[in-house]
């Protein structure tokens, strides 16, 4: 279980960075301003995650950079590790990357300041077509151990996001992520790396519907608990239920029509209730209208 995260000033940290280099040749390069400027793991941590999303882009042409073949287990070893190296280097060197780069260069770096840490490999939850599929290795983020407590980050996602081009929106949201809102979107290989003190299996994780709203928790969506809704569910209405504060506004709809139509709701202690006519097709509702939860209706 991760540490009790504080509110920290770290503007003093964040305004360094800004005046670092843009690239460099040698990871040693960026860790010697790191040592010099920062002393606790805080700090360069912080520093660590800050320099890696403001100056790295995240371009998919990377996936096809390092491709490798081996004949056995030992010269795949050998492989895995220079082809580590040469990442890291052409991350720092070029600025671009996918998420091995990301993670890998900000482990290593953490490694270079004496800060325990490791990689993890795991899933992800973005679209309609991820809702309901079989568990994949497909991203990699970072765990790393400050004041003896371990924390969840993903400075691939901190850069900015991806559709159809990277748009560069720096955020330290994936900075030391709260467990509880890091398994609506990731799942790691290794359900220990989750943090959670009750365990999420891999296949519920699959099952869970696109949870967007940021403070919206998986425990917070009572019915429907899952994204797939069949059509023998419910009646001619889906019936939501909700542990959250009422928005002014819901509305949703199909297919990503241009039309949402506003539906009346209720509250109940700390329950939000709504009906959403039910029709085949990719649901989203909205709070305020800013996508909140997302379904398929099959």
């Amino acid at each position: 279980m991760t540490g009790v995260l504080q509110a920290q000033d770290f503007s003093q940290v964040d305004a360094t960075i800004k005046f670092y280099p843009k690239s460099f040749d040698e990871v040693t390069e960026l860790s010697d301003f790191i040592a010099r400027d920062f002393k606790t793991d805080e700090e360069k941590v912080r520093a660590i995650y800050g320099w890696i999303i403001h100056n790295v882009a995240y371009d998919l042409d990377e996936y096809d950079v390092f491709n490798y073949k081996f004949k056995n287990y030992r010269e795949r070893n050998a492989k895995e590790e220079i082809t580590r190296i040469k990442i890291i280097q052409r991350t720092l060197q070029k600025g671009v990357a996918v998420c091995e780069g990301y993670a890998m260069l900000f482990e290593k770096l953490c490694e270079l300041q004496g800060i325990q840490n490791y990689l993890v490999r795991g899933d992800i939850k973005t679209s309609f077509k991820d809702i309901g599929r079989s568990f994949q290795k497909i991203h990699m983020w970072n765990v790393a151990y400050i004041n003896g407590e371990p924390f969840l980050f993903d400075p691939t996602w901190g850069a900015g996001k991806y559709n159809q081009r990277f748009i560069k929106e720096p955020s330290y949201y994936w900075y030391k992520t709260e467990p509880k809102l890091f398994i609506k979107s990731h799942y790691p290989d290794l359900v220990e790396d989750t943090f959670l003190e009750i365990n999420i299996s891999k296949q519920v994780f699959a099952r869970l519907p696109l949870i967007i709203k940021k403070d919206l928790l998986v425990t917070d969506v009572l019915t429907p608990k899952y994204g797939m809704i069949n059509q023998g569910d419910y009646g001619k209405e889906i019936e939501f239920e909700l542990k959250t504060e009422a928005p002014s506004v819901i509305s949703y709809s199909y297919d990503f029509g241009d039309k949402k139509k506003m539906v009346d709701f209720s509250t109940e202690g700390d329950l939000l209730k709504f009906p959403i006519k039910k029709k085949t097709g990719e649901l989203i509702v909205y709070f305020n209208d800013k996508p909140a939860l997302a379904y398929k209706v099959e």
